[in-house]
Parts: C-alpha cells; sequence; structure tokens
C-alpha cells in the first residue's frame, strides 16, 4: 500500500510539472484546466493519507483519473502530433457550428491560427467558412496553406482548382488540375473538372484524353461516358457518341440526359423508331420532359401523324410555355400551328422546372439542334417507310372503326 502512494505521487508530481512546463513553453491558457484537475487529483490523495481515510473504489478511480490518466491521455495524443489546445478549440468550434453561429467560429479559428499559425486544421477550417460566406479569393489563400501544411491534401488542392475557376481564371486552374492529377491520377472529381474546363474552352481533343484517363481508374462511370458523348458530339463524331451515351445509359438507367442525347443523333439520322424510343424514355426524368415531348412531336410530323404531333407539342408548351415561341418559329410545325394551346404561366411551376444543365450539354444540344437542320433535312429520304407504315396503320385503323360501326348496326 505504501509503496502504490509513493509510486503515485511520484508519477503525479512528474505529470504535474510536464504539463506547467508545456504551458510555459506555449504561453497557452487552456493547460491551467489540465493543471486544476491534477491539482485536485493529487490533493485528494494527500487528504487521504494525512488523515489515514480509507477512499472506496469510486473516489480512487476518479484520482486516478485526474491526477494520472487524463494527463497521460493529453501527453500521448501530443506525442502523435495533436495539440492539447487545439483539441479545445475544436470542441468550441463544433459547438458553435451545432449552433449555428458562423461569426464566434471564425473568431475561434482566427484565434487559434495566431496562436499557433502551423495549423493545418484551422487553415483549412478557416478557408471552409470563407468558402460558404463567399470570399473565394480569402478561400483560395486558406487553402493554400493548407495543402503547404499537409502536402497529400488533394482536396484541398481539388477546392484551389474549383474556385479558381469560379472567378475566372481557367487556366490557373487548369495548371492545378493537371498537378493534382500527375499526383493522384484516380481523382475523378479532378478529372470532371478539368474536362468541363477545356469543354468550356472548346479544347475538345484535350478534354477526351483527360476523360479517357479517368475511365482507367473508374471504368464504369457514368458520367466519364456521358461527357464523352458530349465531347465526340462536339467533334461531329456521332458514332462514338451514340456508343459512349449508350454505354453510360447502361450503366445508369435512372439518368436520362444520354436517352435524351440519343434521340437527338437518332433523329438526325432520321431513325424515327430508335428517337421515339429515347426521347420516351427521357420523358421520365422531369428535366427532359418538355424538351422529349417537344421532339416527339417533330417525330410525328416527319410521319405526317398531326393529332399526336399536336397533342406532344402542347404538352411540352403546357410544362414550359418557351415552347410556344420554339414551336411557333418551327416551319414543320407550320400546318399545326392553329391548334396550340396558349399555356397557362405559372410562375411557381416554372421555377420548379427549372433546368440544371450544364453549359457543355446545352452546348451540345444546340449544336444536335443546328445538326439536325442541316443534315436531317438530307435524311429525310430514310422517314419514307416509316410515313408508309404509319398511313397505312390509320387507313387499318379507320377501317377496324367502320367495321365495327356496321357490326353494330
Amino acid at each position: 500500500m505504501l509503496v502504490e502512494k509513493i509510486i503515485f505521487s511520484i508519477v503525479a508530481f512528474y505529470l504535474f510539472l510536464a504539463m506547467f512546463f508545456k504551458m510555459i513553453k506555449k504561453i497557452d491558457s487552456a493547460y491551467v484546466s489540465i493543471l486544476v484537475l491534477e491539482g485536485l487529483g493529487i490533493a485528494l490523495r494527500f487528504i487521504e493519507i494525512i488523515f489515514t481515510l480509507n477512499y472506496n473504489i469510486i473516489v480512487k478511480a476518479i484520482v486516478y483519473l485526474l491526477a494520472i490518466i487524463i494527463p497521460i491521455i493529453i501527453l500521448i495524443l501530443e506525442r502523435k502530433g495533436m495539440n492539447f489546445s487545439e483539441l479545445i478549440y475544436r470542441m468550441m468550434i463544433k459547438f458553435y457550428e451545432i449552433t449555428g453561429n458562423t461569426k464566434k467560429v471564425k473568431s475561434i479559428l482566427l484565434s487559434l491560427i495566431d496562436k499557433y499559425p502551423e495549423s493545418y486544421f484551422a487553415h483549412k477550417k478557416l478557408a471552409e467558412v470563407y468558402e460558404k460566406e463567399g470570399g473565394m479569393r480569402k478561400a483560395i489563400d486558406e487553402y493554400v496553406k493548407a495543402v503547404d501544411l499537409n502536402k497529400k491534401d488533394y482536396d484541398s488542392y481539388y477546392k484551389i482548382s474549383f474556385l479558381l475557376n469560379e472567378l475566372n481564371k481557367p487556366d490557373d486552374a487548369i495548371v492545378m488540375l493537371n498537378n493534382l492529377l500527375s499526383k493522384k491520377p484516380e481523382y475523378i472529381n479532378a478529372t470532371m473538372l478539368l474536362g468541363d474546363i477545356l469543354c468550356v474552352q472548346e479544347r475538345y481533343k484535350e478534354a477526351l484524353n483527360v476523360y479517357t484517363n479517368g475511365l482507367k481508374f473508374s471504368p464504369n462511370n457514368y458520367d466519364l461516358y456521358y461527357n464523352m458523348g458530349i465531347v465526340y458530339t462536339m467533334l461531329n463524331d456521332f458514332q462514338n457518341a451514340k456508343i459512349c451515351y449508350e454505354k453510360a445509359a447502361t450503366i445508369n438507367t435512372l439518368l436520362y440526359h444520354a436517352y435524351y442525347s440519343l434521340g437527338q443523333l437518332n433523329l438526325i439520322e432520321m431513325d424515327l423508331d430508335e428517337a421515339e424510343k429515347y426521347f420516351t424514355k427521357a420523358i421520365e426524368d422531369k428535366e427532359q420532359e418538355p424538351d422529349a415531348y417537344y421532339r416527339l412531336g417533330k417525330i410525328y410530323m416527319l410521319r405526317g401523324d398531326h393529332e399526336n404531333a399536336v397533342n406532344f407539342v402542347n404538352l411540352a408548351i403546357q410544362l414550359d410555355n418557351n415552347y410556344i415561341k420554339y414551336a411557333n418559329q418551327e416551319p414543320i410545325f407550320i400546318p399545326i400551328k392553329s391548334r396550340f394551346q396558349i399555356p397557362i404561366i405559372d410562375e411557381e411551376d416554372i421555377k420548379k422546372r427549372e433546368t440544371k444543365h450544364t453549359k457543355k450539354e446545352l452546348k451540345a444540344r444546340e449544336h444536335l439542334d443546328r445538326t439536325y437542320n442541316v443534315v436531317g433535312k438530307l435524311n429525310i429520304h430514310k422517314i419514307k417507310p416509316s410515313i408508309k407504315e404509319y398511313e397505312n396503320k390509320n387507313y387499318q385503323d379507320k377501317e377496324n372503326e367502320n367495321q365495327i360501326t356496321k357490326e353494330r348496326e
């Protein structure tokens, strides 16, 4: 029993001195709380010795926790590179984040950086705060400091690239992204962003190389194949565009952008049955719905089926009132213009249906529409069998109706 008390006293005294000198060296008042806890544990043990008390196991556990265990845990954490003071700050930051007090979070982070300029956590966290506030330049500065402190922080590398692009500095972003992908080629988000920027700059062949390299690390990635389809579209390589869109559609049947693009490509080739199949699938997506209905209207006009054409165009108009303008300007709809329904404009519904297409998607769609206007009309001979088939079907339907009418009579 006496030996245990002597060992306790020596260890507790050593730990107290270690914490005290850490506080002096770092000039950090956060250690005061630990010294107070240690002092309380030591005091309780001396009281037990002086008054010859015999604490029960619970009190003894508390004494050891305060005077021995907590200080040892802190020393171990700091030896592993963690900072006790920073842990206290982190807990405070977490609390204020939960309460939604961003100003206090920022204030604590700035205090932490002032005390510990080499705090990777503080710089990265402050960058995230600035980014949420819209202070992109300040966010970039903090992300750069975070990367300097942790060379393997690829997420911050990516963030810097993303924000540079947002600040209309795409060339700087391209340099950063190429550096990032040279160090971590499997970083797919970087691949996608680099490809996006190159597409905006119309550097399609370079973008294609970027996406192709990405497939080495993510061979079943819907976005990679879909974006490759867009690139091939802009390069007028419609055969490879089809292959990529079809692969994308196979990978994820619930994402309908690829179906819509396949519908456009088949419409250019005047393969109306295939175009109808893909546009019909695209209707299942609210975002694609009005576009798909409008294109189905075109298909039925090409087949000579004016009734279905009117129905589909009116559906598109009701979903998006802009289509009344598009339809009135489209020569193919001249025979049915008088049957278009003036839409009832619901501003709230329009807001709900606002599309989220990227710039490169819109550019690819516009390119396919222009191509259809030029090439599609040259392929008009391909639809003659289809028109004849529909005429025969309509004729047969009328014959059946007449037969039913006669039988009833």
